[in-house]
This record gives C-alpha cells, structure tokens and sequence, in this order.
C-alpha cells in the first residue's frame, strides 16, 4: 500500500457498506482532523499546478471537499458534475455503472469550457473508474476537451478494481495520493 503522505492513518475502512462485499474507505475522520485535511488539499493542489490546469471539475459529492479547496487556492474556474435533477439549467448527461449499481451525472451545457482546457477532475476515490470516465467523458464529448487535457486526481485508489489503470488505458492522466492493494 502505498502512502508517502502517511494519510491512512486517518483514512476508515467500513466493512459491508453501502452493501454486504464493498470495503467502504471512509474519509471523514480525514477531514475531521485539521492536520490531514490541511495536508491532503495542499498535495492535491501541488499536483494539479504542476498539470498546468485551467479549471477543476467534481464528482457529487465527497470530491467536492477537496476541489473547492484547490479551486479556491488555484483562482480557477469549479465545474460541478452532479446527480440527475440537481443543476438548474440544461445538461449533458452520462450514464455508467457503479461497482454495486448503475447512476449518471450531468454537467450545465451553458458551463464555459473551451476545448483547449486543462481539466482535473477531483474525487475522493477511484474504484472501478466508471465515475471518473464518465466525467472525463463528459468533457470529451460534449466540450472537444482531449483526452491528454484531462487528469483524473483522487485521495484514494484501489488498484485491485482496475479504475486506475483503465483511466489511464483511455488516455487521461490520473494521481491519487493512498493507494490500497489487497
């Protein structure tokens, strides 16, 4: 398991939640305590410096947390990637599937995104990769953004389920910052 930033120490596993099977990584005693919060955001935005981004995206809801943060010490554009019927104004919308489920997530079609941006999409893990992809595509499709413009940026990565790698089979960069082997 790799964590140069000694973060899981701060980082639960919930066996059986939200279904019996999933080992649900936990970040909330994460961001409950000021020190690993303080530390995560900072590495997150390090990282999404040196990608020379130009806007920052997230996935409803728990990558919110960290993007607005990066966002915010950045002074960059925050695109919301959120649940069906939750944004205002017309969508893009993409389906995909969950490890325990299928959903999709809309982005504003009246959102301003140039097909030169450089986007990270922050989320607070990678599984699957379905929800990562799904947003990437989102940029892809609908705003012509590359696929070498995109980087998928998440706390936590479970390599075992093959979302890390499939990302970056596809084309997009992707830094997480703890990683779980089992």
């Amino acid at each position: 398991m790799s964590d140069p930033l000694n973060l899981k120490q701060f980082i639960r596993t919930v066996e059986n939640f939200p279904i019996d099977g999933i080992q649900f990584r936990d970040i909330t005693s994460l961001i409950e305590t000021p020190e690993a919060f303080v530390k995560t955001c900072a590495e997150l935005t390090k990282v999404t410096k040196a990608f020379g981004a130009t806007m920052i995206a997230s996935i409803e809801s728990r990558g919110f947390i960290f993007a607005g943060s990066i966002a915010n010490d950045l002074s960059l554009p925050f695109v919301l990637a959120r649940k069906p019927g939750k944004l205002p104004n017309e969508t893009y919308k993409k389906s995909f599937e969950l490890e325990y489920g299928n959903t999709s997530i809309e982005i504003q079609k009246n959102t301003k995104i140039s097909e030169n941006e450089r986007v990270v999409i922050v989320d607070d893990l990678v599984a699957t990769g379905g929800t990562a992809i799904a947003c990437c595509e989102l940029f892809t499709e609908n705003f012509n953004v590359k696929n070498s413009n995109i980087c998928v940026l998440g706390v936590i990565d479970l390599p075992d389920l093959g979302g890390s790698s499939l990302i970056e089979s596809q084309g997009y960069a992707i830094h997480t910052l703890v990683s779980y082997k089992d």
